[in-house]
């Protein structure tokens, strides 16, 4: 068996740019699907933006998209990392969790195939349930086999099951349901759930979760400013252009 030190690395160039509603890292939903809310566009750069590269793409619901943490890569890493869901304070090895901090720095999510946009120059796929910041480098995309990709009887470990998104309750205060409501009619259909749906989520480390401490999470050019009451309510308190 050869020396891993004596391969070949590869380097690879991307073939489309993620433009998503996050703007920034904290916020976005741990995994691909759970806020349908959560919109963007995957957009192919030259010379990959050409209609016939994703001809037959339309029949297909839903993608798998390979990208690159572009904000996560470190010189070094670790052999361990802690899943927020198992609390923040449990080590487990990298290869058997989907942290960012990786050697190899690949992402994978599963996306619903909204729209295939084939305008001029621009080729792009309008995707939901979106889990990528914006400008985030995309390596490939591939259809969703549907019997191939689906194991019912599938284990999967310390995340089995999807977390509870009722688990936190989430309030708006007055003012921030007329900024929602303000904003939906400049043309951001569904602001307001996705907002709500993303700090239900309890986007906080383990180690932040502080009764009282306000965050700020950045969707689609503004700032959700919400409030961390107990361990099972929250409250958005404002909306403020970024």
């Amino acid at each position: 068996m050869p020396d891993i030190s004596s391969l070949e690395p590869y380097s690879f160039t991307p073939v489309a740019v993620v433009r998503s509603c996050f703007k920034a890292k904290f916020g976005i939903p741990r995994q691909p699907g759970l806020v349908s809310e959560a919109t963007g566009e995957i957009v192919f750069q030259p010379p990959y933006n050409q209609p016939n590269a994703v001809r037959g793409l339309e029949e297909f619901s839903h993608i798998w998209v390979l990208f690159v943490f572009h904000l996560s890569i470190r010189e070094q890493w670790k052999a361990t990392v802690r899943p927020p869901r198992l609390g923040g304070d449990k080590r487990i090895g990298v290869f058997a969790s989907r942290s960012p901090f990786r050697p190899c720095p690949i992402g994978l999510s599963v996306l619903k195939l909204e729209e295939v946009i084939c305008h001029g120059p621009k080729v792009a796929l309008k995707v939901s349930g979106l889990d990528i910041v914006d400008g985030t480098p995309v390596l490939d995309v591939k259809p969703y086999i549907p019997y191939a990709d689906v194991l019912p009887d599938a284990v999967g470990g310390f995340a089995n099951a999807a977390p509870d998104a009722s688990a936190i309750q989430v309030t708006f205060t007055s003012e921030a349901e007329a900024q929602c409501l303000a904003i939906e009619k400049r043309g951001i259909v569904g602001f307001r759930e996705l907002a709500r749906k993303l700090v239900a989520e309890n986007p906080r480390p383990a180690y932040q979760e502080i009764a009282g401490r306000v965050y700020g999470i950045f969707i689609h050019g503004y700032e959700v400013v919400w409030q961390a009451g107990d361990d099972t309510t929250a409250t958005i308190t404002a909306i403020k252009k970024a």
